[in-house]
């Protein structure tokens, strides 16, 4: 009898995939659910869980559920909540500008620097500014690379040199010109307040002043950066999550070939 009746229900879920009109999935399909976290600058008590409530509602979402919740210090209330997202998005017009070149692996793009260039590309790389983070830069530079991705130091054809973090745009820029750099990399890792677009706003504006934008390939990357992005502020590419020294490599090389530059 009880597995009749389940049986039954279950034939009753929304099974339409729909890409004009994508929700969220939680349990079945366009079922809506969205878990979030946040934290309100009130009392820890019932009229939080109630102002949590409310403020999920409005930012579309039915049946808010307040499933745990914490008081952080005197007057700062966490939330762990649950609601049904009543938007939908067309999934089908959706485009997102992406960095355009065949990935290659490290042989390959050392055998196509051989063919195309004939000598090794130089690139220099450094977390700029007040950026003390190394993680994202050493991911792309060091020999030993990241997640199964052998980094820059490790191509046969291209000298990489690492500055490391907290590196002044004045000076990264003036090293780039010592080393006869083709390509300058930045990592950015600190984006409160956007201060990793300020940073990187104005390294642009500094190698514009000086003349050099155009003689070198300039990439930027780390988790908050996007190609949109990188474009907007006058970078050549920009990688974000799940990008490895690879796909940095592979673009440069390829990109530098585009220019005619030998």
């Amino acid at each position: 009898m009880s597995e009749g009746l389940y049986s039954m229900e279950a034939k009753d879920y929304d099974k339409t995939l729909d890409l004009k009109k994508i929700k969220p999935y939680g349990d079945t399909m366009n079922d809506g659910k969205v878990q979030m976290s946040f934290t309100l600058p009130v009392p820890c008590g019932a009229e939080a869980i109630e102002a949590a409530k409310q403020l999920i509602k409005k930012m579309g979402m039915e049946n808010p559920s307040v499933v745990y919740y914490k008081e952080l210090t005197p007057g700062f209330t966490f939330f762990n909540c649950y609601g049904s997202c009543t938007h939908t998005v067309n999934y089908e017009s959706i485009y997102v500008p992406k960095v355009e070149s065949n990935v290659m692996s490290m042989p390959d793009t050392d055998q196509y620097i051989r063919e195309h260039f004939g000598r090794k590309i130089v690139i220099v790389g450094a977390s700029t500014g007040t950026d003390a983070h190394t993680v994202g830069i050493d991911a792309i530079m060091n020999m030993k690379g990241y997640a199964g991705h052998y980094g820059l130091e490790r191509y046969d054809m291209i000298e990489a040199y690492n500055l490391g973090s907290q590196v002044p745009n004045e000076e990264f820029i003036q090293k780039g010109l010592e080393l006869h750099a083709d390509a300058l990399i930045i990592s950015q890792t600190v984006t409160q307040k956007d201060v990793h677009i300020q940073n990187l706003t104005n390294f642009i504006e500094l190698m514009e002043a000086e003349g050099l934008r155009d003689k070198m390939i300039c990439c930027c990357g780390g988790a908050r950066i996007t190609h949109e992005l990188a474009q907007e502020l006058g970078f050549d590419a920009g990688f974000g999550m799940n990008t490895y020294a690879d796909d940095v490599a592979s673009f440069i090389v390829q990109e530098m070939d585009k220019r005619g530059m030998k």
